[in-house]
Formats: structure tokens, C-alpha cells, sequence
């Protein structure tokens, strides 16, 4: 028998820079960097332009592990049986939170009318959710899936 889905949320981190514009960010700062380390090497200062391709590779590394984390997926699914969280790359899926629908709460910690964090709990236990979404959307995300887990809740007669 298979379960009946109320919720299948994926959500994605979002970034404003796209790959050409990264290309066009680091052409301009190396271009800068060369610029100031010919100033530094004319000055006699031989040792700044190695701290300066530092600072460009540095920017770099930085920009690659924010690309790797946008292309992480957080799944959100909530059936009549489970609510299951799952963290997903290109490569693997992992579940970071599997308890029954029954006995789910969602806990929203909230500031200045700002949903500050949003965690699922279960006897004790909590996992955070929806880390990648602002605060107003966050408020918004809680409130579909309280609606999701109270409708899987509710019996079913066929």
C-alpha cells in the first residue's frame, strides 16, 4: 500500500552570482592584484605579490564552496505515515530526520515577527529545516507544513 504524499518540498539555497558573473569577479579582482604587485614590485617589495595571489586564490576557494553548497537540496516529504527530511547532492541523499506524522511537532522559534528557526521535534529530538530560506519564507514554510502534518494526521475513510 503505498503512502499518500501531502508534502514533497525541495528546497534549494539560492545565489545571486551566476558562473559568468564569477568568471567576470575574479578577472577583475586578479587584474587589481596584478596591477598592485606591479606597483609593489617596482617599489622593490618582491615578497606583496605572492600575499596578493594569495588573496585571488583565496576568493576563489571561497566562491567554489558556496557554488557546492547551493547545489545541496533539502527535500521536505510528509506522508500519512512519516515526515522524512533528506539532504541531497548530485553524488548521494542522505535522511536526516525520519519520525511518524502522528507524533511530529514543528517548532518555530520566532523574533520581531521573524521566523527565526524552524525545526521539526520528537521526543526530545530536533532537526532543523528550511536553513536556506529567508525568514519570511520560513514563516510560510512552517505554516504549509503544520497544515501537511494536521491533514496526514486527520483519517482517512474510503
Amino acid at each position: 500500500m503505498d503512502d499518500t504524499i501531502f508534502m514533497d518540498a525541495e528546497i534549494r539555497p539560492h545565489r545571486s552570482l551566476s558562473e559568468r558573473g564569477f568568471i567576470t569577479l575574479i578577472c577583475i579582482v586578479t587584474g587589481l592584484n596584478c596591477a598592485s604587485a606591479a606597483v609593489f614590485v617596482a617599489m622593490g617589495a618582491y615578497f606583496v605579490p605572492i600575499f596578493l595571489g594569495a588573496d585571488v586564490l583565496a576568493v576563489v576557494v571561497a566562491f567554489l564552496a558556496s557554488f557546492a553548497a547551493a547545489r545541496q537540496i533539502e527535500r521536505v516529504r510528509v506522508t500519512d505515515r512519516s515526515v522524512r527530511v533528506t539532504r541531497e547532492t548530485p553524488k548521494f541523499s542522505t535522511v536526516v530526520w525520519e519520525s511518524p506524522t502522528a507524533f511530529t511537532r514543528v517548532s518555530v522559534l520566532t523574533e520581531d515577527d521573524r521566523a527565526i528557526d524552524l525545526r521539526l521535534a520528537l521526543s526530545g529530538k530536533e532537526a532543523p529545516v528550511a536553513r536556506a530560506l529567508s525568514p519570511a519564507e520560513r514563516a510560510d514554510f512552517a505554516r504549509a507544513l503544520e497544515d501537511a502534518i494536521r491533514e496526514a494526521r486527520r483519517p482517512r475513510f474510503a
